[in-house]
């Protein structure tokens, strides 16, 4: 490297997800050599973003304003109450799905190694709004992993305790796949929890 500064920019660059030595030494010199202004854009409005962007005292999703518009939202039905693990999630749920009501992001998963317990999850906030009483139904959509489910059954527990029905998302096979192409875990999983057909 011929430049202090640019070695810090490619630094900066790997903290993003996916980011390796290569591809953050291309997106500099991408915009070294073609779209400083772009660059300026960016670092600009990741600026502001870092700033100005919080968390949503209800629900924990990233907001700029106390309350984020779908907890602030009356059009909502709020017996119903998602866990999701990040953000991200309920944007896949949002554009995917006709689900209508509120959201708790827990920001992560279960995971004592990383040192990650209910109390990072916010799982007390959790519980005091389930105690509110206006919950009726906790849909756990932690993914399916050995931390996902392992938070999935505190979850349900949590809710058992204050008289709120858990409910799991459906895990198994992808819609217009193959059972050849599987993998053998996603198989096994939904071979076991397997539903019969309804009239």
């Amino acid at each position: 490297m011929s430049s202090g500064l640019l070695e810090q920019l490619i630094d900066a660059l790997r903290i993003l997800p996916g980011v390796g030595q290569k591809s953050a030494q291309r997106m500099a010199y991408h915009v070294l050599e073609r779209d400083r202004e772009g660059g300026t854009r960016l670092a600009e409005a990741l600026a502001v973003a870092v700033e100005r962007i919080g968390h949503c005292k209800r629900c924990r999703d990233f907001s700029e304003t106390e309350l984020c518009a779908t907890c602030a939202s009356t059009a909502r039905d709020a017996q119903q109450l998602c866990a999701i693990e990040s953000p991200a999630d309920r944007l896949a749920i949002e554009q995917a799905t006709g689900y209508r009501g509120l959201y708790f992001v827990l920001q992560g998963r279960l995971s004592p190694l990383d040192g990650i317990g209910p109390r990072e999850l916010g799982l007390d906030q959790l519980a005091d709004r389930l105690g509110e009483g206006e919950v009726q139904e906790l849909i756990i959509a932690t993914n399916p992993t050995v931390e996902g489910d392992a938070t999935a059954h505190y979850l349900a527990q949590i809710a058992r305790k204050h008289g709120v029905r858990p409910s799991r998302l459906a895990h198994g096979l992808p819609l217009g796949g193959e059972l050849e192409y599987v993998d053998r875990g996603t198989l096994a999983h939904a071979f076991g929890s397997r539903a019969e057909i309804q009239e």
